[in-house]
């Protein structure tokens, strides 16, 4: 087959290269011309994604994987087109912005040609895929849906630095517009993943048919939103731990001993660009959703609750030295996409706190970049929060920090014997104070 890729991030190059690596001929379109030449040169444009450079360095020089920027060289004859341009949400409205979608659509609709797949992969609100894509793509390409193309909705469900392990863990979710269009994307997807044997599920591993493209959307909305809501408990638990003196570790541990109970872990914050944006991708079609809405709330305020007891043990956090650590939305991962250190900057900052940031994985330069001032171990320093639970920060110790007068675990990482003689918080267990 030959396959168009459509935008090749931290999910769509992977996509690309899986596609590429089981015979068939992809084409990756991206606007970002640097990110097209690092590819076409078989260099990864982002690191941290198991396995692929080895791929790029075998399937980019066998002509099997090359990218443009130009939607007229990869999208006529493709036999299908996979899109997974990014879907942005509005942080005062909640609402989504199709900006970067509706106007890849358009681009690749005015060069489709009869008898293409088209399969959208980005997380989607229900109902997207039947009432905005379909009109968008016929009035762009002039082809009817179902007679000249097929359209259908297929969620990646994968995790940036394990793609390829993912794509044969998880069952494929597909649903279509019509039972001839989802049969074509099952046959595709079959011929371009294979699975691992999982005794755990109630079917085989493999493409599964959702039976329509809105169900197809609410899988992927309702499988992240139940872990949001999930943290959202975790969390609310140890807030109200803390005000009792219980350690709610203990207590999660004793409930996740009963097959029946799979309580989150509480956090300083939940980041990412899937679980804080999916709720209210789920909410912008479901607004009475209210257990929804006050988990997402609830998690988003958690930065606010660190900083407030910080400040109410300091007595008052104004011209104190404070050093976030993490500045990634969570541990081993580049990536600060709504990630917890902008909110704990602000409310240090706003409190009068001369707030430095560090990250193992980030450099001067691009910690700066935020905005934020480097912080190095060892460096004098008032109080420390760790923000992500990179495995470095197991192995801190008051030492590192010297003159500090609290440490706020916000991920529980650290060991609480390196840090013995200095106030140490962690969230859901007051006793650690």
């Amino acid at each position: 087959m030959r396959i168009a890729v459509v935008a090749m991030g931290k999910i769509g190059l992977p996509l690309a290269v899986q596609f590429a690596d089981t015979g068939h001929e992809v084409i990756g379109v991206d606007v970002n011309e640097q990110t097209v030449a690092s590819i076409n040169d078989a260099k990864e444009p982002f690191p941290g994604e198991a396995h692929l450079q080895e791929k790029l360095s075998e399937l980019v020089p066998a002509g099997k994987l090359r990218a443009t920027t130009d939607y007229a060289d990869a999208i006529p004859g493709a036999d299908a087109i996979v899109i997974v341009v990014p879907l942005f949400v509005d942080d005062a409205s909640w609402k989504p912005d199709f900006g970067w979608m509706d106007a890849a659509t358009r681009s690749f609709a005015e060069h489709m040609t009869p008898g293409t797949l088209v399969s959208y992969e980005t997380t989607l609100p229900v109902g997207t895929t039947r009432n905005r894509w379909r009109p968008l793509i016929e009035e762009g390409s002039g082809l009817k849906e179902g007679a000249d193309f097929h359209l259908v909705f297929s969620p990646e469900r994968v995790l940036t630095g394990r793609v390829f392990e993912d794509l044969r863990k998880y069952p494929k979710l597909v649903g279509g517009l019509s039972e001839e269009g989802t049969k074509k994307a099952i046959e595709f997807y079959e011929a371009v993943l294979s699975f691992d044997e999982r005794d755990d599920l109630p079917r085989p591993n493999g493409v599964w048919d959702m039976g329509s493209a809105e169900a197809a959307e609410m899988a992927k909305l309702a499988e992240t939103t139940y872990r949001d809501v999930n943290i959202g408990l975790a969390n609310q638990f140890a807030v109200y731990a803390d005000k009792v003196g219980i350690d709610v570790n203990k207590v999660i541990e004793a409930c996740n001993s009963q097959p029946y109970s799979h309580i989150h872990l509480p956090g300083i914050a939940v980041g990412g660009h899937c679980i804080p944006v999916y709720p209210r991708l789920y909410l912008s079609t479901d607004p009475d959703a209210s257990v929804v809405r006050t988990a997402r709330q609830f998690n988003a305020e958690m930065p606010l609750y660190v900083v407030r007891r910080m400040d109410d043990v300091l007595g008052d956090l104004s011209n104190l030295r404070v050093a976030v650590l993490g500045a990634s939305y969570r541990g081993k991962v580049k990536e600060t996409a709504f990630s917890g250190v902008f909110r704990t900057v602000r409310e240090l900052s706003d409190r009068g706190a001369e707030v430095s940031v560090h990250d193992p994985m980030y450099s001067d330069e691009e910690l700066e970049g935020f905005g934020w001032q480097p912080y190095h171990l060892g460096e004098e320093i008032d109080a420390v929060v760790v923000q992500a639970d990179h495995p470095e920060y197991r192995e801190i110790s008051a030492a590192d920090f010297p003159g500090v007068k609290l440490l706020f675990d916000g991920r529980r990482v650290t060991d609480p014997e390196k840090w013995a003689g200095t106030p140490r918080l962690v969230i859901g267990d007051a006793a650690s104070e």
